[in-house]
């Protein structure tokens, strides 16, 4: 996660120095793609045990009383 801090630093300065652009080394670069890759399985992997939600049964019962 060091690369996400990273750039989310980087990006949190740029924004105070009201920059326009963000580069960053390619080195930098694989390593946030390797990162946000990794991150995003996991969470694909974590969906996929889930058992799926089912949708609550609400039942609604209307009475009218002594309504004639």
């Amino acid at each position: 996660m060091i690369h996400v801090k990273r750039f989310i630093d980087k990006v949190s300065i740029l924004e105070s120095k009201q920059g326009k652009d963000v580069v960053i080394p390619i080195i930098e670069a694989r390593g946030l793609r390797d990162e946000l890759a990794k991150i995003l399985a996991d969470h694909y992997s974590a969906s996929l045990d889930k058992p799926p939600t089912e949708n609550p049964v609400i039942q609604i019962d209307i009475k009218g009383g002594s309504f004639k």
